[in-house]
C-alpha cells in the first residue's frame, strides 16, 4: 500500500507543475493584455511579461508564416502543373496539324507539277495511281488502277513531270502492270543531249542507271542530261531521264563506264500519266537501237 501511494504521489507532481506553469502562463498573457489597454502602463512587469512571451509569439508566428508559405507553394506547383499538361497536350495539338499542313501542301505542289505536264503534254495522257509494287530486283514492277477498259495496250509508255517512269507490260480490265526504267531487265535508247552521243541505258535497281556502248573518247561529265533518242517508235525524243552520276574509264577497253541518276523518284512514286497514242502491241521492256 506504501508503494502504491508513493507511485501516486510521484504521478501528481508532474500533474500539478503542469497546472502551475499553465496557470502562471495564462496569467502574464491576461496582464500583457490587460496592459496594452491600459496603454503600458505596467513598467517593468510589462516589459518582463513581454520578454517570457514573445519567443512563444515569435515562434507561432513563423510557423504559421512557414505553413502559409508551403500551402501557397503547394498551390502554385499544381496550378504549374496543370497548366503544364494542358501547353503540352496544345502543343502535340500543334504539331499533328502542322505534319497535315505539310502533307497536304507537299501533295499540293505534286499536283501541281503533275497538273502543269498535262497540260504541256503533246500526247493524250491517261493518268493513273499506283496501287502495288513489287519489290523484286529484276522485274521492278508496279501496278496502276488504269486497265484495257480505259484503253491500255501493253508497250505503252508510262511517264510523269519528272522523265520516263516506264512501259505496261501487263494488262488487266482495270489495272495495269508497268516494268520500271531502273529494272535491270530494262533498256531505253538514249542520247547526251548537250553533243548528242548515243548509247543504251540499262537499269541498276536502287543503283539507278548504267549507260553502256559510250566510246572512250566521247565528251560526258558528270551532271550532263541524258534524255531518250526517239529511236524505236516507243519514247519520243529528248524525254528526260536522269543525269550522269560518274564517269569511269577503264585502262582497257573501247566504252566508258557511265553511271547515270534517274529523274524519275522511283521510291516516292505515287502518280503517272500512260501515253495513249501507241496503239499497236510491241515488245515491252526493251527498246531495240
Amino acid at each position: 500500500m506504501r508503494r502504491e501511494t508513493k507511485d501516486r504521489k510521484r504521478r501528481v507532481k508532474p500533474v500539478r507543475l503542469r497546472v502551475i506553469v499553465l496557470i502562471a502562463l495564462l496569467i502574464a498573457i491576461g496582464l500583457v493584455l490587460f496592459a496594452s489597454t491600459l496603454g503600458g502602463r505596467y513598467g517593468m512587469f510589462h516589459q518582463i511579461t513581454m520578454e517570457l512571451v514573445g519567443p512563444v509569439q515569435k515562434g507561432f508566428t513563423k510557423l504559421s508564416s512557414g505553413v502559409e508559405v508551403l500551402w501557397k507553394d503547394y498551390i502554385a506547383l499544381i496550378d504549374v502543373r496543370d497548366e503544364n499538361r494542358r501547353l503540352k497536350a496544345l502543343l502535340e495539338t500543334y504539331d499533328e496539324k502542322l505534319a497535315r499542313y505539310r502533307e497536304a501542301y507537299a501533295t499540293y505542289l505534286h499536283l501541281e507539277e503533275e497538273l502543269e505536264f498535262r497540260r504541256t503534254a503533246d500526247f493524250p495522257p491517261l493518268t493513273a495511281r499506283v496501287i502495288g509494287r513489287d519489290p523484286s530486283f529484276w522485274f521492278q514492277t508496279i501496278i496502276v488502277d488504269r486497265g484495257e477498259n480505259d484503253g491500255v495496250i501493253e508497250g505503252m509508255v508510262a511517264l510523269n513531270a519528272k522523265g520516263v517512269v516506264g512501259q505496261v507490260i501487263h494488262v488487266a480490265p482495270n489495272y495495269c502492270k508497268i516494268l520500271l526504267a531502273n529494272a535491270p531487265s530494262s533498256a531505253i535508247d538514249v542520247i547526251v543531249q548537250k553533243n548528242r552521243v548515243r548509247g543504251i541505258l540499262k537499269g541498276a535497281g536502287e543503283s539507278g542507271y548504267v549507260l553502256h556502248y559510250v566510246l572512250r573518247n566521247a565528251d560526258v561529265a558528270v551532271g550532263d542530261m541524258i534524255v531518250t533518242a526517239g529511236i524505236g517508235g516507243i519514247f519520243s525524243s529528248g524525254i528526260p531521264v536522269g543525269t550522269v552520276q560518274s564517269v569511269h574509264r577503264k585502262q582497257r577497253g573501247m566504252f566508258l563506264e557511265v553511271r547515270v541518276q534517274p529523274s524519275v523518284d522511283f521510291q516516292r512514286l505515287e502518280m503517272l500519266h500512260i501515253n495513249l497514242s501507241l496503239q499497236q502491241s510491241v515488245a515491252p521492256g526493251k527498246i531495240v537501237p
